[in-house]
């Protein structure tokens, strides 16, 4: 049995110890996806993953993939489509094509997480400054991105997506190199997979996550448009001027 939150109410999030064991890391139902309770979640360990038609469930599982921004893995044949560039890269550009390309059902999928309340509620926190995307193009065409949310310094990684081939990891290759350069210490993938693994995903305990996160994000760091934020400089050719 999980505790229900009145949505509309300032009840607290119950602690993340308390999450399930199976399914692993289910917290809490109810609340609602404004923009100071998906803010208090992730500063907590928290996020929202749900399905359409269902209550908002909030989820803390244990163990936490992150990527350390520094220690992304880049396979020599990534660094290699990388070298030989064809794309350009942009911040916080496209946020809605990007977070609506990651809304899409994938293959072999029926639905999707981001539900239209969810497409929404992160919207608002990108006109607040704390949601962002990375584009990457070709020509005109959007061929892949990311996006997720920034607190402190610590980046809450949401969602991807690819039209073309390597370019949602040129995107998280991308978006870890600028995090590093802005001080960032950790990109929170939430789930394992075996991709994220092979891009340098390592797996935390949850209160050694829990305990991170909270230093990372006790103060503001960063906040507002990413359009023009400065950019490594070995990344600099692939964000060309406006």
């Amino acid at each position: 049995m999980i505790p229900w939150i009145r949505p509309g109410s300032n009840a607290p999030f119950p602690p993340v110890a308390d999450a399930l064991s199976e399914p692993n890391g289910l917290l809490a139902a109810g609340a609602d996806l404004s923009p100071g309770r998906l803010l208090e979640a992730y500063r907590h360990g928290i996020f929202p993953w749900y399905a359409e038609g269902e209550p908002i469930l909030w989820w803390s599982p244990d163990p936490r993939l992150v990527i350390y921004p520094d220690q992304v893995h880049v396979a020599r044949r990534l660094a290699r489509r990388i070298r030989a560039g064809g794309f350009r890269l942009t911040l916080d550009a496209a946020f809605e094509e990007v977070i609506e390309a990651c809304s899409a059902p994938r293959e072999r999928q029926r639905g999707t997480w981001i539900t239209p309340e969810m497409n929404a509620a992160y919207r608002v926190l990108n006109r607040m400054g704390h949601a962002h995307s990375l584009e990457v193009w070709q020509g005109e065409r959007l061929t892949g991105g990311i996006y997720g949310v920034a607190l402190g310094r610590a980046f809450f990684g949401e969602s991807m997506f690819h039209r073309a081939d390597d370019a949602s990891k040129i995107a998280l290759v991308a978006l870890c190199a600028i995090l590093d350069h802005h001080r960032f210490g950790v990109l929170d993938c939430q789930l394992e997979s075996a991709h994220l693994r092979r891009l340098g995903g390592v797996a935390l305990e949850r209160r050694r996550f829990v305990a991170l996160v909270a230093g990372l994000t006790a103060s503001e760091h960063l906040v507002g448009d990413w359009h023009s934020l400065p950019v490594p400089i070995q990344w600099a050719p692939f964000f060309p001027a406006d």
